[in-house]
């Protein structure tokens, strides 16, 4: 048992990853049939970062000093187990009204209809309070019952005796489950790969999303951009 522990760790640490395309609206996602994992957050919380480290390569998600540049969903194969969409950022977007509408609209679209969504991960930085954007965001997945967890980012920012606190202070904020997490430890990496790997099937996925019209009629909220 504990052998093959050790050989799974080991295959974690070689996990090859690829980029596999770039979309801006779900008609252009790839038709991959893996698990995947939406990853949602404010513009330069670390998500590239994450993937980078993910992958251990620090080359394959692009990351950029200008908040709010990708308005378009990235997706990473990891060694055909699962694959990380990385969605545009939220919270800084200088761009007109129309732009965001359009944004908004095709990211709904894609959340609610892609069938291959295990989860969505949001992530907060773990050194700030959770913001008010951070809160819409969770209302609106909460509003259609969309699986979430959390993952606070760039936790080797906080003192080691004040970690527990912050995580715990995250739970009671946004609720479910919080995955401590920073770029810098292989550690955090592996337990995550383990959450990913572990994690139950979404059943009756295609049975929700008939009934997101019904929602619909009665939610008038938006994703925000």
């Amino acid at each position: 048992c504990h052998t093959g522990q050790k050989k799974r760790k080991k295959r974690m640490k070689q996990l090859n990853a690829n980029f596999i395309i770039s979309a801006e609206k779900l008609s252009q996602c790839p038709d991959f049939s893996l698990p995947e994992f939406p990853l949602l957050g404010r513009s330069n919380v670390g998500k590239s970062s994450f993937i980078n480290a993910l992958a251990n390569n620090k080359k394959l998600a692009k990351t950029s000093n200008t908040p709010g540049k990708t308005r378009l969903i990235n997706f990473f194969n990891f060694a055909d187990t699962f694959t990380i969409a990385d969605l545009p950022g939220y919270g800084y977007a200088k761009v007109s009204k129309e732009a965001q509408a359009r944004w908004q609209k095709y990211l709904e679209e894609y959340l609610l209809n892609r069938k291959q969504i295990k989860s969505l991960i949001q992530f907060i930085d773990a050194r700030h309070d959770v913001q008010k954007n951070d809160y819409q965001m969770r209302e609106w997945v909460e509003n259609y019952n969309l699986p979430i967890f959390t993952v606070a980012t760039k936790i080797d920012y906080v003192p080691k005796g004040k970690q527990q606190a912050v995580i715990a202070k995250i739970k009671k904020s946004l609720s479910g489950d919080v995955i401590p997490f920073s770029s810098a430890d292989r550690r955090y990496c592996e337990n995550m790969i383990e959450k990913a790997a572990r994690m139950e099937p979404v059943v009756g996925r295609e049975r929700e999303l008939c009934e997101v019209e019904q929602i619909l009629c009665r939610k008038n909220k938006n994703i925000p951009a």
